[in-house]
């Protein structure tokens, strides 16, 4: 029997074969790359226009006259190709395909190593690189490996202050960032039917941070309600007997709030261990944490106290942006003290949009914490929103409280 990567290639692990794939999209970053390497190739019209996205999140706006020329390029080349598109504030590539386009079953690749975050949604969903995607427009498809498969087995529920990203961080700090290297992960166990899809695209996020090629959950009720809201009926992945490289056994409640101290996603601690340790900003959003289920946790744990660090939420699509609006969230952020970027990546690169000095230290809810990724000289701890809310109020690295 097969595993669920193993049935969406259609091939047993260790297996070379060549597919087509049902989505292909690259963000302004990754996009500018792949155009180049797409005109070096001279390869005429693309094979599958239709399937093929165009999403700018990394640095929007704009940050200087060279960046907006350069994207001022791959905007017209995306509408002349009939590519799909999304401009300046429309949200993170990854959001964006998580809402209502990635599809059980699916085969999708991304030209950023976050792609795996569509996992969530039973697709075979991985990252490859920009002369890859050059081929791939070209193509219409490419090459994979099939990979092995660890079984992410999890029992019970998340209980207290503990959230996702504390499984998460916990998972990396068992595997490490090369500890499941071309493998795909496998979220499997009674303890899924607790996590909603917001939290399963955190888990599926963080899987590239152990090496791995993709992180996958089966698509199950939550799934189709998930997606049935888009219009699109699905049915649920029902899993097979199969041969896992090896497991990990996960009992979600003894998960605590943990965080990864720089510069490795894989030094993972207790959040009680590091309290205390002063903060110059917290951030909460990111393709990791910047949905709606996070500005609204966030905004319940502030509590109407005012924040005393400066702190950055950058909600993860318009869609996010507009629901917190809607619904007052925004008004409670803005109250507090927070500032609201614009709907994408923000400072997450490090490119612009609260770039760290020199000694400062950030407690953020991204997903990598390396050597002066958000500025030259910085210090980036990884948390959940209940620790970002917790730190925010309190000024410092603070464990979070219950649920309130």
């Amino acid at each position: 029997m097969s595993t669920l990567s193993e049935r969406i290639l259609g091939a047993p692990a260790g297996d070379y074969v060549d597919r087509q794939v049902d989505r292909a999209y690259v963000h302004d970053g990754t996009g500018v790359l792949t155009l180049e390497a797409w005109r070096a190739m001279e390869a005429g019209a693309p094979a599958r226009p239709g399937r093929c996205y165009v999403l700018f999140d990394h640095i929007v706006p704009a940050n200087n006259s060279v960046t907006a020329g350069l994207q001022h390029d791959l905007r017209m080349f995306a509408r002349q190709q009939g590519f799909h598109f999304t401009d300046v504030g429309d949200g993170i590539c990854h959001q964006l395909m998580g809402e209502g386009i990635a599809l059980p079953g699916e085969i999708m690749v991304g030209a950023d190593s976050h792609t795996c975050t569509l996992g969530a949604f039973g697709a075979f969903a991985t990252g490859v690189g920009a002369t890859d995607m050059a081929a791939i427009w070209a193509e219409g498809g490419t090459w994979f490996r099939v990979p092995e498969t660890i079984a992410m087995r999890m029992r019970g529920a998340l209980s207290g202050p503990a959230e996702a990203k504390d499984l998460a961080l916990t998972y990396v700090g068992r595997l490490s960032m090369d500890g499941a290297t071309y493998r795909s992960l496998e979220f499997v166990g009674d303890g899924v039917a607790s996590l909603s899809i917001e939290s399963r695209m955190t888990l599926s996020n963080l899987a590239v941070e152990t090496g791995a090629k993709a992180g996958l959950f089966y698509a199950d009720g939550s799934t189709c309600r998930y997606l049935g809201a888009y219009g699109h009926r699905v049915n649920p992945q029902e899993p097979e007997e199969c041969c896992y490289e090896r497991e990990l056994h996960f009992d979600l409640g003894e998960v605590v709030p943990v965080v990864a101290v720089p510069p490795r996603v894989d030094c993972v601690k207790p959040v009680a261990e590091m309290e205390g340790k002063p903060l110059d900003q917290v951030f909460v959003g990111t393709c990791t944490n910047g949905r709606f289920e996070d500005l609204s946790r966030f905004a319940a744990l502030i509590r109407g106290e005012k924040v005393k660090v400066r702190t950055l939420i950058a909600p993860a699509s318009r869609s996010v942006l507009e629901r917190a609006t809607e619904t007052g969230i925004l008004a409670t952020l803005v109250r507090a003290g927070c500032t609201i970027l614009p709907p994408g990546c923000g400072p997450c690169l490090g490119a612009h949009q609260g770039v760290l000095g020199e000694g400062e230290v950030c407690l953020s809810t991204a997903n990598r914490n390396f050597k002066n990724r958000m500025g030259v000289g910085g210090e980036i701890y990884l948390g959940s929103v209940a620790t970002a809310a917790a730190s925010a109020r309190a000024g410092f690295l603070a464990a979070p409280e219950a649920t309130p």
